[in-house]
């Protein structure tokens, strides 16, 4: 096993700085690392007590590289990921560049790390909401048969990145200080201070927000099982980091709550709370490398269960996610 040459695009951003935190924490082996801002501004990050001026992205830079963190726009991914991967640097997206191309897995390294390969040297991780339903789930989709998932997200502002956040902490503070929701940049479609909206991206003509299409292909493309019928309600939350799930999930095989509680407590990534009263919520989720499964309920419905999830969008959501794929690549390839 190699230290790799490893590069960060999008260094200074949100999920870049969490990706460089775990990479800390997980003692990510590496012989060299650089940093790459998005394009857009002259930033510096300090990692390790050492201040790293971010460049902008280029190519005779990146190829040097043995692995790339993506951790920035989709046009950024667009301009570099693909051929860089074609020159042998294995790429690693989080953006949503990819994640519907055929010939690019789309990857959670709990369930479908196998599809990594040397001929998949670009790699996209999912969107951030769907992980807790993906992993929580998978087990139980493979020994019942899923054929129906119905789901509300409750996501945090910092799923629209680091504006969002500061537009959410100015519209409280107007509020604490005038009794007034005052808003001074419109970034959100609606007021996020007090407030929940159900709209998360843009509108199709048929009503689907943006995060609602993505949840709805991401999963089937993840599990493998493009039959599964999925709806998502997608809705914003004055939460700061970590998103909610309430799913109800039909299967095709009969099961007894007592064998989804033991599939649950067995599924690699997922903690599971049995008692009602232990459910979790973003705040008990923050920081944490699994996602949380809570009040697992039996519905009236025929073969139906529903569930409380939660998981941290930031971490196993983007940069913790990224950082196992990255993880297996080292143990399997270099």
């Amino acid at each position: 096993m190699i230290r790799p040459v490893i590069s960060i695009i999008g260094a200074g951003g949100m999920v870049g700085m969490e990706l460089l935190e775990l990479i800390e924490k997980r003692k990510f082996p590496y012989s060299e690392i650089k940093m790459f801002g998005s394009g857009k501004k002259t930033k510096y990050v300090f990692f390790k007590n050492k201040k790293y001026f971010l460049k902008e992205p280029n190519l005779e830079e990146l190829v040097k590289s043995d692995i790339v963190f993506f951790v920035s726009s989709d046009e950024v991914s667009k301009k570099f990921a693909k051929e860089l991967a074609q020159k042998g640097v294995w790429c690693i997206d989080d953006s949503s560049a990819f994640r519907t191309d055929e010939k690019v897995p789309l990857v959670i390294p709990e369930i479908n790390g196998d599809v990594i390969s040397e001929k998949t040297k670009l790699i996209a991780g999912p969107n951030c909401t769907l992980t807790p339903l993906a992993i929580s789930c998978y087990q139980i989709h493979k020994k019942y048969k899923i054929k129906e998932i119905r789901m509300a997200t409750y996501q945090a502002v910092s799923g629209a990145g680091r504006r969002a956040l500061n537009e959410f902490f100015y519209e409280t503070e107007s509020f604490v200080k005038t009794g007034k929701v005052k808003i001074k940049e419109k970034v959100l479609p609606k007021q996020i201070a007090f407030n929940i909206f159900p709209q998360v991206g843009s509108f199709d003509e048929n009503g689907l927000s943006g995060e609602e299409k993505k949840v709805e292909f991401e999963v089937r493309k993840i599990w493998g099982d493009k039959k599964i019928d999925l709806s998502c309600y997608a809705v914003r939350v004055p939460v700061v980091r970590g998103h909610s799930l309430a799913v109800w999930v039909k299967t095709q095989k009969s099961w007894s709550i007592g064998n989804l509680k033991e599939i649950l407590y067995k599924t690699d990534g997922c903690k599971f709370y049995e008692k009602h009263e232990d459910y979790q919520t973003p705040v008990d989720v923050s920081k944490k490398y699994y996602v949380a499964a809570s009040r697992l309920k039996k519905t009236p419905f025929k073969n139906e269960f529903s569930l409380w999830l939660c998981g941290d969008n930031l971490y196993k959501g983007a940069a913790l996610n990224s950082i196992q794929i990255a993880e297996f690549i080292l143990k399997k390839f270099l």
